[in-house]
């Protein structure tokens, strides 16, 4: 007996359209860029390169400052259903969830993370009453801070009735680093044929396609409790917290390795790796293992290879282009730090496109405008 194939289900049909998204992105992205004059008062300057990449560069003199902002997403809501069902709170893992989306952005630009702020904003006062859940969260975004050795300087609380729903929470952070010396900075001028691409390994979804995998949960008959592997549930394997890479970086910069290029995976899935503007053939010879959830909801919303793999990370969740000969070593010193990485492909000369050989994909530099 075949199991029927079932109706494939998109992320637009789960409310997420980055055709609707993306060209305002880069409407904002060019009135940003004519506000760099504004620096010069200062004295300072901002690094042009790095716009378009996922966090901004400014050069103060001796050294860079690198900026970013990023919000959690829909996760939360993951966290409160299993709160209902189970009785847990999911917080501690969530605060991880939010940090991570500020610093994984952040290192990609050769970054040391310095200081975190926090956006909390909930839909009432009431939200903050639950203490089991507030001293969670309290504790996973300390914890996160220390596992990458960054400050907690502050943030902010708000109640926004009307704004956010009720009983919901909408959580964000920024992220403040230091580049020092300038020769970390990783922009992607160095990137050439020749250079290995190396994945560090994914935890799971982390926490972007939340919104796909909710919408797929009325699909299933038991929910959130549905068994995407013995004893591991679709809610809690959702959960996962995202990995944290800046721990990685770091012992990179100490291993005397500066990667020429490096890109988080996270919304458009693998098509990130095409996110560099020059002109080059990604070839990937080899593809990382995909977690349990992922290749569940891959298989329940009816995704083909193509559509997996540019909408999730697939396992991969952080890129590091790097030298070849520094590539075994990048894998070596991410295990050392308790990342599984793998030297999984090759920049060429050729157009720019993407390769994932194995399974038989291709992106072109018409599937990720981004500038």
């Amino acid at each position: 007996m075949t199991t029927p194939t079932p109706t494939p289900l998109s992320y637009e049909q789960a409310g997420v359209n980055y055709d609707l998204i993306d060209p305002l992105k880069v409407a904002a992205q060019r009135a940003a860029k004519d506000t760099a004059k504004n620096l010069a008062a200062h004295g300072f300057g901002e690094v042009a390169a790095s716009r378009g990449e996922s966090a901004y560069v400014v050069d103060v003199g001796p050294f860079y400052l690198a900026s970013i902002v990023e919000c959690l997403g829909s996760k939360a809501l993951v966290a409160d259903e299993m709160k209902a069902l189970t009785g847990r709170s999911y917080y501690a893992g969530i605060a991880q969830d939010t940090i991570a989306m500020a610093i994984n952005d952040l290192i990609t630009v050769g970054a040391t993370p310095l200081v975190v702020q926090a956006y909390w904003a909930a839909g009432g006062s009431e939200w903050f009453g639950d203490a089991q859940r507030a001293q969670a969260l309290v504790a996973g975004w300390k914890q996160a801070c220390d596992t990458c050795g960054v400050a907690w300087g502050g943030g902010e609380t708000p109640a926004l009735a009307g704004i956010v729903e009720a009983g919901r929470i909408d959580l964000a952070a920024s992220c403040t680093g230091l580049i020092n010396p300038k020769s970390r900075l990783s922009v992607g001028d160095a990137l050439a044929p020749g250079d290995a691409i190396v994945l560090l390994a994914s935890s799971g979804i982390h926490a972007n396609g939340l919104s796909l995998a909710r919408k797929l949960v009325e699909r299933l008959p038991q929910g959130y409790l549905t068994e995407v592997a013995p004893g591991l549930s679709y809610g809690e394997a959702l959960l996962a917290p995202t990995t944290l890479y800046s721990p990685v970086t770091e012992a990179l910069w100490n291993a005397q390795i500066v990667p020429h290029y490096s890109a988080n995976i996270t919304g458009h899935g693998w098509r990130k790796l095409l996110r560099h503007p020059a002109t080059h053939t990604y070839r990937i010879h080899s593809v990382p293992p995909v977690p349990p959830v992922l290749r569940f909801i891959a298989e329940h919303a009816g995704h083909d290879a193509r559509e997996a793999y540019s909408t999730l990370n697939m396992g991969a969740g952080f890129a590091l282009f790097v030298k070849a000969a520094d590539a075994q070593r990048t894998v070596e010193v991410a295990h050392q730090q308790g990342v599984a990485a793998w030297v999984a492909g090759t920049v060429e000369a050729g157009p720019k496109q993407l390769l994932i050989e194995p399974i038989g994909v291709r992106f072109g530099d018409d599937d990720l405008q981004l500038r």
